[in-house]
């Protein structure tokens, strides 16, 4: 039963990010090993949709290393258990309970050894930048502390790159790009752990590059970044992006071009907007001043989304029925929705 309830929320989880997202580009699947045990290693850009977008989507039945202060709540701790999630304490979580980590160690690397599969984000926590930031440590000592119970275990990095039209905005595409695994067991050195650590931290690094949209140059990021929309590129392809990433550097200015919207995207953003009206000022006024964080836009828009719009059909069905009839209600729900989906997948 908790299988099929897992599969059940897992299923409707990805319609509804087909729903949200106008198209979600997945390559690489055939990387993901067997049988195996597999530790996914992803940048983490858009807080909680990276994470839904690769658990719906890589293969295997992950868990998922989550920040602890999300477990606070006895409800949600419960809900998280349940699908997968285990908590990591950082030190913003207070010094005293990153001894908890020791737990959470183990108990990955008992999954490791039981041949699951596990995702982390090594970076350590999320960012809106277009950028590959240093990764921390602690996924070795996952691999460590497995391999110390059984040096012979197989274990797989899968490196994850997780890519964004435009991570804050609707409507929004997303494509995840799945790496070559790397064996660990092809570096592993017992006798010389710091050097087995650094070759994977590097090499996990230097696939993430390749995975998504990287720029080095901290410092001057604004610049390239506008030098890069400037000349439309495709942040879902992240090969043609670092290519165009590397011929930009030879340009010194911005020509001036002026973005012009045409008149079909007007007119389609303009019924959108009138047709939702309720639910677009609910959401603007009510629900996104209140988010702190830009990482965390995108993943309350779509469960504002999932959650409010099955209501607003629901009023507007009754509404329509008073109105009118309920047959001429439900074709006038259905073209809202159909207009919704249309206008979601060309934006």
């Amino acid at each position: 039963m908790k299988d099929l309830i897992y599969k059940i929320v897992r299923g409707s989880l990805k319609g509804l990010l087909h729903l949200y997202f106008g198209k979600i580009i997945v390559k690489g699947q055939e990387n993901v090993p067997k049988n195996k045990a597999v530790l996914y290693l992803s940048n983490h850009q858009n807080a909680f949709l990276d994470t839904i977008l690769i658990g719906t989507d890589c293969g295997r039945n992950p868990f998922f290393l989550t920040r602890a202060s999300v477990f606070k709540n006895r409800i949600l701790k419960s809900i998280f258990i349940y699908f997968k999630m285990i908590p990591i304490y950082r030190i913003r979580d207070g010094i005293s309970l990153l001894k908890n980590n020791e737990e959470t160690f183990r108990a990955c690397s008992q999954l490791l050894i039981a041949k699951e599969a596990l995702v982390i984000f090594p970076e350590g926590n999320h960012h809106l930048k277009r950028r590959v930031r240093p990764l921390s440590k602690g996924f070795t000592r996952i691999l460590f502390a497995a391999l110390e119970q059984q040096s012979c275990l197989d274990i797989y990095l899968v490196p994850v790159g997780v890519n964004y039209r435009s991570a804050t905005k609707f409507p929004d595409r997303a494509a995840i790009y799945y790496g070559k695994p790397i064996r660990i067991q092809e570096f592993y050195r017992p006798e010389n752990l710091q050097e087995t650590k650094n070759i994977v931290i590097k090499k996990v690094s230097d696939a993430l590059k390749t995975l998504t949209t990287h720029i080095e140059n901290d410092e001057e990021y604004d610049v390239i970044i506008s030098k890069l929309v400037t000349f439309h590129t495709d942040f879902l392809h992240p090969e043609k992006a670092n290519t165009s990433l590397m011929n930009l550097a030879k340009i010194t200015k911005i020509p001036e071009i002026t973005i012009t919207k045409n008149l079909f995207n007007t007119l389609s953003e303009i019924l959108f907007f009138t047709l939702n009206l309720p639910v677009v000022l609910l959401w603007r006024q009510q629900f996104k001043p209140k988010i702190k964080e830009q990482e965390f836009i995108s993943t309350f828009r779509f469960a504002f989304s999932a959650a409010i719009f099955p209501i607003y059909y629901l009023v507007l069905f009754v509404l329509f029925s008073f109105l009118w009839n309920m047959t001429l209600a439900l074709l006038l729900i259905a073209i809202i929705f159909s207009f919704n989906l249309v206008y979601t997948k060309l934006s």
